[in-house]
């Protein structure tokens, strides 16, 4: 149960939410039949010694509810009170989600991460408020709206899409919704600033994507990055994210230098392998599991990554000072807690 109430999220986001979200995908047994308690809970170790305040329990994978529900608690209980859990709202369809969130909160998860379901086809802003509103008005949670390409609503509603002017209704009806991550018109970085312009004084602006984080960081005011496969950066992120609450932006743009070999490799694998507006969960294990998060079998459906995408993704962290796992590529698929 969170400590805070609806009409007290904002609130409590702007004093709590300070720093960086990791997401956790979960881990399952060897044969696949159900949930790896040792792996989940060593990934929210991980994740905090890592630094990160918060860590997303990651829906979107060929698991049950009630497994899923498991899942955040097992987190909960892992984190006690030094890691927020995060609910990944992406279900099937507007009952499944109202279902979901419920449990969630049950559950002991203190945030919420709004998604559309990719059956979801809107065709007015209309359409997108109710849908949001119905979520938002099942739970007591503070809730992050999330405009992003993925939903498919640049072509129809805006090439933002989801505008300002929408974004200002579910504000002002809607006062659970307490952070922004502002991902709208993606490449562009004009989703984040017209966010921290017209809404930054009201509800916290998260920048998710760190290659936008370090240098806007040093000229507006950005205190989460959430949730994104920051995990991948091993304690990176956190650290950047300190240096540049301090103001120390020289070492946060050598950090930046220093990363970008990374960074391409990175960029180049999302863009390979997510053309089809997929977030790809197997890629992001992996590139956990080369900083030392548990990684292991997820089931089907699920893309797959072979040698030449992890070897980009290896030798890209190598070329940028980093120092990935030396195990090999075999033990991905087994896990480092397999059960």
């Amino acid at each position: 149960m969170a400590d805070y109430t609806r009409t007290e999220a904002r609130d409590w986001a702007r004093e709590r939410l300070v720093g960086a979200v990791n997401c956790t995908i979960p881990s399952f047994t060897n044969d696949l039949t159900a949930i790896n308690e040792k792996g989940i809970r060593h990934d929210v170790r991980l994740a905090r010694e890592h630094g990160f305040l918060g860590s997303l329990g990651v829906s979107e994978v060929n698991i049950t509810l009630p497994e899923y529900l498991r899942f955040l608690e097992i987190m909960k209980d892992e984190a006690g009170g030094d890691l927020v859990v995060v609910h990944h709202a992406s279900w099937s369809t507007l009952e499944q989600n109202v279902e979901a969130v419920k449990g969630a909160e049950a559950s002991g998860a203190e945030l919420v991460l709004l998604s559309y379901p990719p059956n979801f086809y809107p065709q007015s802003e209309q359409e997108i408020y109710d849908y949001t509103k119905a979520v938002c008005d099942a739970t007591n949670l503070a809730v992050i709206l999330f405009p992003m390409f993925l939903w498919g609503f640049s072509s129809r509603i805006h090439p933002s899409d989801i505008p300002a002017r929408l974004i200002r209704r579910l504000l002002d009806d809607i006062p659970n919704i307490a952070v922004i991550k502002a991902e709208g018109g993606f490449p562009s970085i004009m989703g984040i600033v017209e966010a921290h312009r017209l809404f930054g004084e009201e509800v916290v602006i998260s920048c998710p994507i760190e290659g936008e984080l370090l240098p806007l960081g040093q000229l507006i005011p950005i205190q989460l990055s959430a949730t994104s496969d920051h995990e991948f950066w091993g304690p990176t992120i956190p650290e950047a994210m300190r240096l540049l609450r301090a103001g120390r932006f020289n070492e946060v743009t050598e950090l930046y230098w220093k990363m970008h070999p990374a960074r391409k490799a990175k960029g180049a694998m999302a863009q390979q392998l997510n053309g089809g507006h997929f977030i790809d969960r197997q890629l992001w294990k992996f590139q956990g599991w080369l900083r030392g998060y548990n990684g292991g079998p997820l089931r089907l459906p699920t893309q797959r990554i072979h040698d030449p995408q992890m070897n980009t993704l290896k030798q890209g962290l190598i070329a940028s000072g980093f120092e990935p796992t030396a195990d090999p590529f075999s033990e991905f698929f087994i896990g480092r807690n397999p059960a």
